[in-house]
């Protein structure tokens, strides 16, 4: 698997130089989420054709990884990329930050998606590797479903609210927002519990969950969406804060804590 590795590194970086000259083209790098979305995509589908592994197994693991990585581009590249808003606020602020080194640093933050892409293809590949499909890749379906469904549901429900003129300034609490302020982000990461069950809890698979969640408490997630919402929306976003889960969806608090 090495060589077929190298080779996808190769042409991920690849990818992802292109995507660094078009954002100095356009000082935007919101393409670059759409880019590591559709790399996880490009190594599914190749350890699907190369990996060990029964067939069946490696061909469930890489159509659900595949359905999973073209949802998340194609929801990314039109509400984001094409719906002419601008740059996504994470990537301004850090454009903003670097100042006369953005250019440099985001050609560090582009190649570093694909690295970024490998990692989180592991636990991919790992579910591949085994015999035949049993209960636990049953449950592994049923989880997926689930998060994929929860998923897009959040991002249809966020979509509908900014869609509305008068919403502007307003925080959304529609649907599964009133649940958690980043039910996107949950479910996303739920969905990386599906390959731990597929793949029998394999070690490897646990990589995709306590990395993501890393990721999205703590780096690219959800610090920078809450402080942008506070830069927008001020004090109707702290009310938000106070009576709605973080990231688990729970029931809001009636009184503000």
């Amino acid at each position: 698997m090495t060589p077929v590795i190298l080779w996808c590194g190769a042409a991920g970086a690849a990818v992802m130089l292109a995507l660094w000259v078009r954002q100095l083209r356009t000082s935007d790098a919101t393409s670059v989420d759409v880019g590591w979305s559709l790399l996880v995509v490009g190594l599914a589908i190749t350890f699907g054709l190369t990996a060990a592994g029964d067939p069946w197994r490696r061909a469930l693991v890489a159509g659900l990884a595949v359905v999973w990585g073209l949802r998340l581009a194609v929801y990314l590249l039109t509400d984001r990329v094409l719906a002419g808003r601008g740059e996504d606020g994470r990537y301004r602020e850090l454009r903003e930050r670097w100042g006369a080194q953005a250019a440099r640093n985001f050609l560090f933050l582009h190649l570093a998606q694909v690295v970024f892409a490998l990692l989180f293809s592991l636990p991919i590949l790992a579910a591949m590797r085994g015999g035949p499909l049993d209960g636990w890749a049953a449950g592994g379906v049923l989880v997926w479903v689930v998060a994929v469904a929860g998923e897009a549901a959040a991002d249809r429900q966020l979509a509908a609210f900014r869609a509305e003129p008068r919403q502007r300034g307003e925080v959304c609490q529609a649907g599964l927002w009133r649940y958690s302020r980043h039910p996107n982000y949950f479910f996303e990461w739920l969905h990386w519990w599906a390959y731990v069950l597929i793949g029998r809890a394999a070690p490897l698979t646990f990589l995709g969950p306590v990395v993501m969640l890393v990721f999205l408490y703590r780096l690219t997630g959800i610090p920078y969406t809450e402080r942008q919402s506070l830069r927008t929306r001020g004090e109707k976003y702290r009310a938000y804060q106070r009576t709605t889960s973080a990231f688990f969806p729970w029931p809001p608090r009636r009184t503000a804590a």
